[in-house]
């Protein structure tokens, strides 16, 4: 580990000088496009403002960016008690999933020492390191549990969220991709349809320009879906959105597709693309169509654009809404890891909340079905997941 330096940086301008390396990282290793340089900086710049930037960057014996550990620093109060909590940057109000160390292949076992280590150095400036949403088999999940153990630090894994996916085939055609869904029949029916329909269209927006006429349509789509259920609504959540789209589009990691018919969108989906994995990360559409499947047509078209395009993975992102199944036949979770040093305020505020959460199981099991049904019926309803277009 000898000629490895870890810079801690906590200003916006720091973040903007590592923009080149960042995306030299991210691209040469498994990250996924929720960790790339434009995602997490337009979080940063339109929904952390609550929190203090608290970029781990490891450079190697040449200067090189070898590994960065992408957090925030929050301060909470819990039971009259200030907390400070290291959480991942992006990883609220915009469906981050797969957030991760961002390490260079074949030094990821060393580079989560040497941040481990660091973190251990900082030990004073943090109570609490909860990492959320990080997919389950990443191998940062088993290193880090690994130092925990040799550190004698505590470690609360637990499971977040199932994503959907399917793996595609290397030249497969669409026909024969979609002769193995589920719902083949009802998708080519419901296309010639549409096809006889005047002024029908798809058009995929990619250039900022274009992008900056489809955002708007896309939005307008979701809340005809949605209302107020859905949390894109909300004018934080939008101004993030109307930031990072130009700053995927400059690395070409974004589409925004719309489906018109009679000169008027009536279907949208919001695509994220990154290396060979295209993800259906959004959509909306207009309810009054709903009885002709253009959500489903549309998600069909996205899948024919991912085969010809090479990608070997369709990612649907967090969420088992029944339709994806239709298309998809895998998932993975993601998993939340909290970690506290022994004997410290973290660890226990971390204990006396798994206690909390133990007192409310039992006490679930003890209560009668019926009052069980009241309290749910109770509980605000929402979107809940990035993709809901079903039908």
């Amino acid at each position: 580990m000898n000629g490895w330096t870890v810079v801690l940086v906590r200003e916006t301008r720091g973040f903007l000088a590592l923009r080149d390396e960042w995306r030299s990282l991210c691209e040469s290793g498994r990250a996924s496009v929720f960790n790339t340089w434009e995602w997490l900086f337009g979080w940063h710049l339109q929904l952390g403002g609550r929190r203090q930037l608290f970029l781990l960057a490891v450079r190697d014996g040449s200067g090189l960016l070898a590994g960065v550990l992408p957090l925030s620093l929050e301060e909470r109060w819990w039971g009259g008690v200030r907390l400070k909590w290291l959480r991942w940057l992006g990883d609220e109000g915009v469906g981050s999933d797969y957030l991760d160390a961002i390490l260079r292949p074949g030094d990821e076992a060393a580079l989560t020492e040497v941040l481990a280590d660091a973190l251990e150095r900082l030990r004073h400036e943090w109570d609490i390191l909860e990492l959320s949403d990080v997919e389950e088999l990443s191998p940062t999940v088993a290193l880090l549990e690994a130092r925990c153990r040799a550190r004698g630090w505590h470690l609360e894994r637990t499971g977040r969220n199932r994503c959907p996916y399917e793996v595609l085939e290397a030249g497969e055609r669409f026909d024969t991709f979609l002769a193995r869904t589920a719902r083949a029949d009802n998708f080519l029916r419901r296309r010639k349809w549409l096809e006889r329909q005047e002024g029908f269209s798809i058009t995929r927006a990619e250039k900022p320009e274009e992008l900056a006429r489809a955002l708007p349509e896309f939005f307008r789509l979701h809340a005809l879906r949605w209302g107020t259920r859905s949390g894109l609504g909300a004018p934080d959540v939008q101004a993030f959105h109307q930031e990072v789209v130009p700053l995927l589009s400059a690395a070409g990691k974004v589409r925004l597709y719309l489906l018109s018919v009679g000169g008027r969108a009536v279907a949208s989906v919001y695509a994220l693309r990154h290396g060979r994995t295209f993800s259906y990360y959004n959509a909306g559409y207009d309810p009054e169509w709903k009885s002709r499947s253009v959500g489903l047509v549309l998600v069909g078209e996205t899948f024919r654009d991912a085969l010809a395009e090479g990608f070997s993975e369709y990612d649907f992102l967090r969420g088992t809404e029944a339709y994806k199944s239709d298309w998809a036949r895998r998932q993975r979770m993601t998993v939340q890891l909290r970690i506290t040093r022994p004997m410290s305020l973290g660890d226990w505020v971390v204990r006396a909340q798994a206690l909390e959460r133990t007192a409310r199981n039992v006490l679930r099991d003890a209560l009668p079905e019926q009052v069980l049904t009241r309290v749910r019926r109770l509980r605000p309803r929402g979107a809940g997941s990035h993709s809901e277009m079903a039908e």
